[in-house]
């Protein structure tokens, strides 16, 4: 865990995301160790980073960080690591706001299908009322801002409570294709399953950031 009181830092950009890096990882020049150092050092340069700057416009560009990066390059940083562990929570917290960002109409009537029947877990998530596209938008950006000016847990079980909500919408969607739409079906009921997991993962380094063990 990145000690707040690192604050008096100055912000800046994490040299770890130096494209010398990630091309020597891609071509594999660097072992896997050497990886995951990288990856665990680049998460907590960027998480401290952000929680020690109260300036607006950093906090933007940290939440933003895939329209600098481009998704290819975060994949490449953080995908791999483990679940439960700074880079691969931030992995996935990068990919539900890339995805939401995406495809926001899509997302916006899966959890408008969800929350019907996940009241619980629709309040946790704090989507606006009707879920709409934009709604949708402000949350995943709200809960990413959260990373880095909020308490980090909260932030996880907020995008958990979200992928569980769309989960179930999601199945909801598959159930209405069956029969007329295997395919369709299929890709969302697998779809659904993974949100599932994600939402799992998110929860337990949620869970390891307030023991003190997300590293």
């Amino acid at each position: 865990m990145v000690d707040p009181r690192d604050g008096e830092r100055r912000p800046r950009r994490p040299a770890m995301f130096s494209p010398g890096a990630l091309d020597a990882q891609a071509s594999g020049g660097v072992d896997p160790a050497e990886v995951s150092e990288i990856a665990h050092e680049s998460a907590a340069v960027l998480v401290g980073t952000g929680r020690a700057t109260e300036d607006p416009d950093v906090t933007r560009r940290l939440v933003r960080l895939v329209d600098e990066l481009g998704m290819a390059t975060v994949a490449q940083l953080w995908a791999a690591q483990p679940p439960v562990s700074l880079p691969g929570a931030l992995w996935r917290l990068y990919a539900i706001h890339e995805s939401v960002r995406r495809d926001a109409v899509g997302a916006a009537i899966d959890y408008d299908l969800g929350r019907h029947h996940a009241d619980v877990q629709h309040a946790v998530a704090g989507a606006a009322e009707p879920p709409s596209p934009d709604a949708l938008r402000e949350l995943v950006d709200a809960i990413l801002t959260g990373v880095f000016d909020g308490d980090l847990a909260v932030a996880l079980e907020r995008a958990a409570a979200f992928c569980r909500v769309t989960s179930i919408g999601r199945a909801h969607r598959a159930d209405d294709h069956d029969g007329h739409d295997d395919p369709g079906a299929s890709a969302a009921t697998q779809s659904a399953a993974a949100l599932l997991g994600t939402a799992h993962d998110l929860e337990r380094a949620a869970a390891s950031w307030r023991a003190g063990t997300l590293t």
